[in-house]
């Protein structure tokens, strides 16, 4: 069964890439008005989002029905979570 998330979990990871490919994407990221990082990862997410297999994880992550027992609507206060720490 795959965790269901309601925000992204971002990762760092190191590239390697050609120094004309570098230069390429620092000018393009400067007239989007963005960082690096962040057109780097728009551009994988688009590829991805394109291909078959995300739309069928999708859809079976959609289609899971939810975990007895388990209610996100009942989360612990940030108070109680701390008080239980105690």
């Amino acid at each position: 069964m795959f965790p269901r998330y309601t925000e992204s979990v971002l990762k760092n990871v190191t590239i390697t890439l050609p120094e004309d490919a570098v230069r390429w994407a620092r000018k393009k990221a400067i007239d989007e008005n963005t960082s690096l990082s962040g057109l780097l990862a728009r551009m994988l997410e688009q590829d991805m989002k394109r291909s078959g297999e995300y739309w069928r994880a999708f859809e079976t992550w959609r289609t899971q029905e939810s975990i007895t027992g388990i209610d996100a609507a009942k989360r612990l206060t940030r108070e109680e979570a701390h008080a239980r720490r105690r």
